[in-house]
């Protein structure tokens, strides 16, 4: 009787030795993931902590789609977080608020944006920096085209970074396993 109280006690803690190599092993696996992230990350670019924070979302979905999650809304909470990753990349690759560039060529040619460099020295600047268009007879047409543009573009893109906010902020409680 002794002896099997024994055994048992062993098995326990074998069993109890066995899951704290398997943690480490997943965390040890967890931090080599994250290694890169923070690697290229800086302290002073919020666009850095949204990698991290996109990062974490992919790993989440990726275990919410997977066999190994419990919950019965796992597959349809990964859909969720698949969309949130999808509308964090393009507010942050900026794609609203780059249309203006795209409308612009499309209206005035591919060039329009091009950029000059003319070396001249003006008191301590160098080099003076103008658009194609500047040299163009309509570039007041153009300028005021621009800045409507761009200026819907900017509106489009702080819309459009509000309401991925709003969508997460709305999901996130609801993204756990």
């Amino acid at each position: 009787m002794v002896g099997l109280d024994i055994k048992k006690i062993v098995n326990q803690k074998k069993g109890k030795m066995i899951y704290w190599f398997k943690r480490k092993h997943r965390q040890v696996k967890r931090v080599l993931d994250y290694l890169p992230i923070i690697w290229k990350g800086y302290d002073f670019d919020y666009r850095y902590a949204i990698d991290l924070f996109k990062h974490q979302l992919i790993r989440t979905e990726k275990f919410m789609s997977s066999p190994t999650a419990m919950t019965v809304n796992a597959n349809s909470r990964a859909k969720r977080i698949k969309t949130a990753i999808e509308l964090l990349d393009k507010v942050y690759d900026e794609e609203y608020g780059m249309e203006y560039q795209d409308q612009m060529k499309k209206i005035y040619g591919d060039n329009v944006l091009d950029w000059n460099f003319e070396d001249i020295k003006r008191g301590d600047r160098f080099s003076n920096l103008s658009y194609e268009y500047e040299k163009w007879e309509n570039k007041d047409e153009v300028k005021e085209t621009f800045d409507k543009l761009f200026k819907k573009s900017k509106e489009k893109q702080i819309k459009a970074e509000k309401l991925v906010w709003k969508f997460i902020s709305h999901n996130i409680r609801e993204w756990w396993d």
